[in-house]
């Protein structure tokens, strides 16, 4: 039987079952205080440059610490008129998203920034 939608699973009994989505996840408890300071720090223009390079080891501090390097770069197109002034916007509003995130321990990539983000090989 050839699967229609890759979201489903047919079990013996040919009855079809949905799979959750995959995501990289950490679970709540795994991040610490601790971390998310750090993770927070990716997020603050420059300072996005302590973590990426000193917390190598934390998976969760990475993935915060590249899309913070992403949102830097696209701060330099800041000044062009119009289009800058839309980013701005953009980038102020995925950075509320992902200090929200930061705060409640997950590893959701932002929209364009996420993608971008993880092709980053650092």
């Amino acid at each position: 039987m050839e699967q229609e939608n890759k979201d489903q699973q047919v079990v013996e009994n040919g009855t079809v079952e949905q799979k959750a989505p995959e995501t990289e996840t950490v679970s709540k408890e795994a991040v610490s205080g601790q971390d998310k300071f750090w993770a927070f720090l990716s997020y603050l223009g420059v300072l996005f440059l302590i973590p990426l390079l000193l917390k190598r080891d934390s998976k969760f501090i990475q993935h915060h610490a590249k899309q913070g390097l992403v949102m830097f770069i696209a701060e330099f197109f800041f000044w062009i008129p119009l289009f800058g002034w839309i980013l701005a916007l953009i980038i102020f509003i995925f950075w509320i998203m992902a200090i929200i995130q930061v705060v409640s321990g997950e590893m959701k990539p932002l929209p364009i920034v996420g993608d971008l983000a993880k092709k980053l090989d650092i």
